[in-house]
């Protein structure tokens, strides 16, 4: 059977679809491009704001287009949480964000069928982690491990515990043995990830939390580097910090989530920290690594917040000095408490992100400019133009006069300068 992917949404749906293509390969099947004829189509949704529910919809629209005799299937949070409207576009299969291995059995069964098939659960009755095959793309550098799964932060803006569930977290034995298993393939890099790693080890409730996991992750990569995904402030703590800061191979790069540098609008969005926490966060990173990168998101517009409370939140982002940031206006999420609160005019929202996103693009220069002159060993990934290019430690993006035979090698780089946006530099040696 040819099957064509495409994937809308977070890491953890990129990393779901890479075990879905990694099992459909081992059961014999092809893999083809999703513009391509195929016998079946998979579309892994994505609902975190309504344009993504919008674009969910899109694709599953082109893909019964395409190839009306194919089987068309979907998976993921638009489909889980809108499981009734998905039903109306004619879908052949209709699965959420559970047991991806069993929607791969309906899939196979889809083909054979003359209904559509329905398979959704109860998502906040879920308790077990489905272990999926590890790894990235055929390039063999970095690759992506899942270790935890579901949230229970229940923000005002958010759907995702509704489609994800309460937090399940794989065991540390499962979590060594592929991350062993990634070093044997080749991958130089693997990225801790799932719907809030820092919720890690909750549900075991014997004590254990990320950083105890994060230790035996780190061991067993050995040279492999360990990035970590999207933090909860409140995870960095003193001992998080001392215990991080001793893993040779952790990446100092930290992605604390913000969201909001005004206190009112951090309670309105029901986030269970407020700036004092979070700069408090900022400080012992600052305190335990050298000139680490602290990324984070930012939502401008939320329902309430006014022309003082926005204020509030520039003065704040330039006291954290971040190295990077990702910048949009509220999107309003049907189903959620903040759909019901008083909105912010669109263009207030937008004319805000543009404000912040430009302070966040001052930041970043200046991040990039203390850069210059020091020398990081740099995991090289893919050609641009004359150039290749990759990431150092900091996650920041260098370039060097070179080709393919650079490919998926760790080398030192000395900086000699940047645009705003990259890092340029010459090669030194090699590390590993």
């Amino acid at each position: 059977m040819r099957v064509a992917i495409y994937t809308l949404g977070c890491k953890v749906n990129q990393y779901e679809t890479q075990a879905m293509e990694t099992e459909l390969q081992r059961r014999g099947h092809e893999l083809v491009d999703f513009e391509s004829e195929a016998d079946a189509y998979i579309i892994n949704t994505c609902s975190v704001t309504a344009v993504s529910d919008k674009k969910s919809r899109q694709m599953i629209r082109r893909a019964k287009k395409r190839s009306p005799g194919a089987v068309v299937a979907a998976c993921g949070c638009y489909v889980q949480t809108h499981t009734e409207e998905a039903e109306g576009l004619g879908i052949d299969l209709i699965s959420g964000t559970g047991q991806r291995m069993e929607f791969l059995d309906l899939l196979e069964q889809a083909v054979a069928a003359e209904k559509c098939i329905v398979h959704v659960d109860e998502a906040l009755r879920r308790r077990d982690f489905e272990v999926l095959s590890a790894g990235g793309m055929a390039s063999r550098t970095r690759a992506m491990l899942k270790v935890e799964d579901g949230c229970t932060n229940f923000c005002t803006y958010c759907i995702i515990p509704y489609a994800r569930g309460p937090v399940r977290s794989e065991p540390k034995i499962t979590a060594v043995e592929q991350t062993r298993a990634l070093r044997e393939a080749g991958y130089r890099e693997i990225v801790i990830t799932g719907i809030e790693i820092s919720s890690w080890g909750k549900d075991f409730k014997d004590g254990s939390s990320l950083i105890d996991l994060l230790e035996v992750v780190s061991a067993a990569a050995d040279t492999m580097r360990v990035r970590l995904g999207s933090l909860e402030p409140r995870t960095i703590t003193e001992e998080f910090c001392r215990r991080a800061a001793e893993l040779p191979n952790l990446c100092p790069h930290f992605h604390l989530s913000l969201q909001s540098g005004c206190d009112k609008t951090l309670r309105d969005m029901h986030r269970k920290y407020d700036t004092a926490r979070f700069l408090e966060s900022v400080e012992l990173l600052n305190r335990y690594f050298d000139r680490p990168a602290i990324t984070t998101d930012l939502i401008t517009g939320f329902p309430g917040e006014t022309e003082e409370d926005f204020q509030e939140t520039l003065a704040f982002i330039e006291q954290c000095g971040f190295a990077a940031m990702h910048v949009f206006p509220y999107s309003i999420r049907p189903g959620t408490p903040a759909a019901k609160m008083e909105q912010v005019d669109m263009p207030v929202r937008e004319e805000r992100a543009h404000r912040a996103a430009a302070v966040a693009a001052k930041m970043h220069r200046a991040y990039l400019d203390g850069c210059v002159g020091k020398t990081y060993p740099v995991l090289f990934e893919q050609a641009r133009g004359e150039q290749y290019t990759g990431h150092a430690p900091n996650y920041m993006a260098v370039a060097v006069r070179g080709g393919e035979e650079l490919h998926n090698r760790v080398l030192d780089v000395t900086i000699t300068h940047t645009d705003g946006e990259t890092l340029y530099g010459a090669i030194k040696e090699e590390t590993v």
